[in-house]
């Protein structure tokens, strides 16, 4: 069976070792289709705009969003392991 956790760890570890966007922007781009980059990008967008106290409704709208993936952003912003709070940028 494969070492996940030891993958992961090179995962973490990569991402964190990125100091300016042009680095996360290569390693992403190395790691990750344009519509995988543009997913992320879109649901750290939205919960950006959660944590703003935009409606769902300014949220889809400016976001182009699902609402089925909105409503999975949403449960993480309000209960998962505080990330999207933490790390997003507040400006």
């Amino acid at each position: 069976m494969k070492d996940i956790g030891h993958m992961t760890g090179i995962l973490y570890r990569a991402l964190l070792s990125c100091k300016t966007e042009e680095d996360c922007a290569a390693l992403l781009g190395d790691l990750c289709t344009y519509q995988e980059i543009e997913q992320m990008a879109q649901r750290a967008a939205s919960a950006k705009l959660i944590l703003e106290g935009k409606t769902y409704a300014e949220i889809t709208e400016q976001t182009g969003i699902s609402s089925a993936t909105l409503s999975r952003v949403s449960k993480e912003v309000q209960h998962g392991r505080g990330g999207y709070a933490r790390f997003l940028p507040k400006n």
